[in-house]
């Protein structure tokens, strides 16, 4: 299938820099770039227009790059806690989205949509995440994400101490080991 050129306004991870002419499929073109307004076509009226209007396109996104580091510096560090419902062995009854993850973050301070949430794969167990936030195509931060079944226990996590499972099979031992030992001494 034939490829479209188009003139990036703005830079897109894995493409190009704003003002790069660069060839995409016509579907990624279509349903993305084009609505989201990130690109226009490469024509000779476009590349006209985009380079009269270059310097004002560039002051606009340096503003917002300042704005979103400046946020970034603001609340770095951020750790949210999620409560979710899960099984004995940690694993979680469904998963955690970058829309739940969006909502626990905008309770904490940082106002953010589900789209700006990078998550490589759904969260499925308990524990402790780092997960990308993109703030502007330039500025990304990571933000902690503690999956707990409550309150009490996320605390135990970020203390480091082992909850769920982990924790019950590092008691059994000393318990196995204290029966072993009065099983040795001799009858009373």
């Amino acid at each position: 299938m034939a490829h479209i050129e188009l003139i990036l306004l703005q830079r897109v991870e894995k493409l190009g820099q704003m003002g790069e002419v660069v060839k995409v499929r016509p579907g990624y073109a279509r349903n993305f770039l084009l609505p989201q307004k990130k690109a226009l076509r490469a024509s000779k009226d476009n590349l006209a227009r985009f380079e009269s209007q270059r310097v004002e396109l560039e002051a606009q996104n340096l503003k917002r790059r300042e704005e979103a580091e400046r946020v970034a510096e603001r609340v770095a560090g951020l750790s949210v806690v999620i409560i979710r419902q899960a099984g004995e062995s940690g694993s979680l009854y469904g998963s955690v989205s970058a829309r739940d993850i969006a909502d626990a973050a905008t309770a904490g301070g940082l106002s953010i949509n589900r789209a700006q949430v990078v998550l490589d794969h759904p969260i499925k167990t308990l524990g402790l995440r780092q997960v990308r936030v993109v703030l502007h195509p330039e500025v990304s931060m990571s933000v902690t994400v503690n999956v707990a079944r409550s309150l009490e226990e996320a605390e135990k996590q970020v203390r480091g101490e082992a909850v769920g499972a982990r924790a019950a099979a590092e008691e059994a031992p000393e318990e196995q080991s204290v029966a072993e030992d009065e099983a040795l001494l001799p009858p009373a």
